[in-house]
């Protein structure tokens, strides 16, 4: 399978309303917006046609703007709540483009502002599975330490008790264990049609990029805007 002219479209959404932290996307991480950490890193990557935010909010779009982005609209409130699916924020962009500006893309590239430290390589090391192979999503993935593998966790049952995954069955030994991923969340890459047709972000076809641990975090409390200031003293090579 061979899609070296893919059309990539980069999608940042970024909705105003933050309940965990109060205007979280454009709070200051180190010198300058937590957005902002995405766009730089959007900017970067070879194979993004275009890099668009995706707001609610005429602030966050004014930001995203100095910053390089485009915000060729505000999103409607009807997709901007709490309970919005991201796929329905997803077809709402790529049919703002097809409608208004009457312009398609083959894939839409879905970067979250909350996992700021994400490296234009990790974008293009997707993008390039994707080029390179059949599927209808390419996510990035983690490798999860093999005391949180799936066959070795427990679950309450209605008896209150804990009961093993594979309770029944013999238990894989740790050197046996079946290598098992976690999604990253700092990259989502998925074909349009499987966003249109299937109103889904990941389709039947999913293939992982592993990326490193280092540095990676994604921001939903407060302890998690801690740790992410911490790895910006900590890694210089974050501090773009």
């Amino acid at each position: 399978m061979n899609n070296k002219n893919m059309k990539i479209l980069g999608l940042i959404p970024a909705r105003g309303g933050s309940k965990g932290i109060p205007k979280k996307n454009i709070k200051i991480l180190g010198d300058k917006p937590l957005i902002a950490y995405t766009i730089e890193a959007a900017q970067k990557s070879k194979k993004l046609m275009e890099i668009v935010v995706s707001s609610d909010s005429q602030e966050i779009a004014d930001i995203a703007s100095q910053y390089g982005a485009s915000v060729p609209f505000l999103r409607p409130e009807e997709f901007a709540q709490d309970t919005t699916p991201m796929i329905d924020v997803l077809i709402h962009t790529l049919e703002f483009f097809k409608e208004k500006e009457k312009r398609e893309f083959d894939a839409v590239c879905l970067l979250q502002p909350t996992t700021p430290f994400r490296k234009s390589e990790d974008i293009d090391g997707c993008i390039k599975l994707m080029e390179e192979n059949d599927a209808d999503s390419v996510i990035t993935t983690i490798e999860m330490p093999h005391q949180f593998n799936p066959y070795w966790v427990y679950f309450k049952g209605q008896d209150k008790y804990l009961h093993l995954s594979t309770e029944g069955q013999t238990t894989p030994r740790r050197q046996d264990l079946p290598i098992a991923y976690a999604r990253a969340g700092s990259v989502y890459l998925t074909k349009s049609s499987t966003i249109l047709e299937k109103r889904s972000v990941y389709g039947n076809k999913i293939l992982n990029y592993n990326i490193d641990t280092v540095g990676h975090v994604n921001i939903d409390t407060l302890d998690d805007w801690v740790l992410a200031e911490k790895i910006l003293k900590e890694k210089n090579e974050f501090k773009r």
